[in-house]
């Protein structure tokens, strides 16, 4: 277990929440995550485990539901068993509940699970690489990924507010934003899936083409897919449709979600980039 000495760091002095965040390692994560770092590491991953792993706001829960379709058959009516923060919930962090209680509820899950999270390659817990798991990256453009998280900052409680945007901007430039450096994030997970099970995946080529990436998801799972199954997985998934499911757009949870201030889902956009390597994503926020 490493030795890390968590701080407590706001990250706009100014803001009128009383959300903190925590300094573990150089990086900051929300408080309770800082609080319960050990149980976190501590998690007890399965071989048959599933994580779905993202920057935030780079598309974790489209693609959540992406791999919740394909899983039950594009079955719509099996994907509305529940929330989807209940159907693969978030290993590191909790909404409703403290996290360990979170993770005995996780823990309770039948397998095979499908988990989430938001950590950096160097602070994921050591059991899923143990247990030899497979793992969904996704990568966001750099610019996007930074403007939706400057408008999720303002519309959540679990965080302190944005600043103003050129502050806001130069703290995600230089990492000072909770999960971390979007550079390091990306290019750590990029490094890693030459030595793990990872299938590593664009944001942009989703959007692009999302028949062509739910069909490489699949064959990553194992899973066969006829034409009208993949079908109803594209229609499902929609941007359009996503942002109006009750089930995904998180507007059961007015607490934690203010959606008059911004909806979890924006706009669903992207920039036409090729599928380049992180690094070559982070040149271009920084030089134009």
């Amino acid at each position: 277990m490493m030795d890390c000495k968590p701080r407590m760091e706001s990250l706009d002095p100014s803001s009128t929440k009383d959300s903190l965040l925590m300094d573990v390692e150089g990086i900051l994560y929300p408080k309770e995550t800082g609080m319960y770092w050990e149980e976190i590491q501590n998690f007890k991953a399965r071989p048959d485990d599933l994580l779905i792993c993202t920057y935030p706001k780079a598309g974790t829960t489209w693609m959540q539901e992406i791999v919740d379709m394909i899983q039950h058959g594009g079955d719509p009516e099996k994907c509305a068993r529940a929330p989807i923060y209940q159907r693969s919930p978030f290993v590191g962090c909790s909404f409703l509940i403290s996290i360990p209680t979170s993770l005995e509820k996780i823990d309770a899950m039948p397998s095979p699970r499908t988990l989430k999270t938001h950590f950096p390659v160097e602070h994921l817990p050591p059991s899923f690489w143990d247990q030899k798991c497979k793992i969904i990256y996704v990568a966001r453009n750099a610019k996007d990924n930074m403007v939706s998280y400057f408008h999720f900052h303002n519309m959540t409680s679990i965080i302190p507010d944005s600043g103003s945007w050129d502050e806001f901007m130069e703290n995600f430039i230089a990492g000072k934003v909770c999960w971390g450096s979007w550079f390091d994030h990306v290019q750590g997970w990029w490094k890693a899936k030459d030595r793990h099970p990872i299938l590593y995946l664009f944001y942009e080529d989703i959007k692009e083409d999302p028949a062509r990436e739910i069909q490489k998801i699949a064959q990553f799972l194992g899973i066969d897919l006829s034409a009208s199954v993949l079908n109803r997985i594209v229609q499902h998934t929609k941007f359009e449709n996503m942002k109006t499911n009750p089930l995904v757009n998180y507007s059961d949870l007015p607490s934690l979600f203010d959606l008059t201030v911004s909806p979890f889902m924006r706009k669903g956009r992207f920039r036409s980039l090729k599928s380049i390597s992180p690094s070559s994503h982070f040149i271009l926020i920084i030089t134009q």
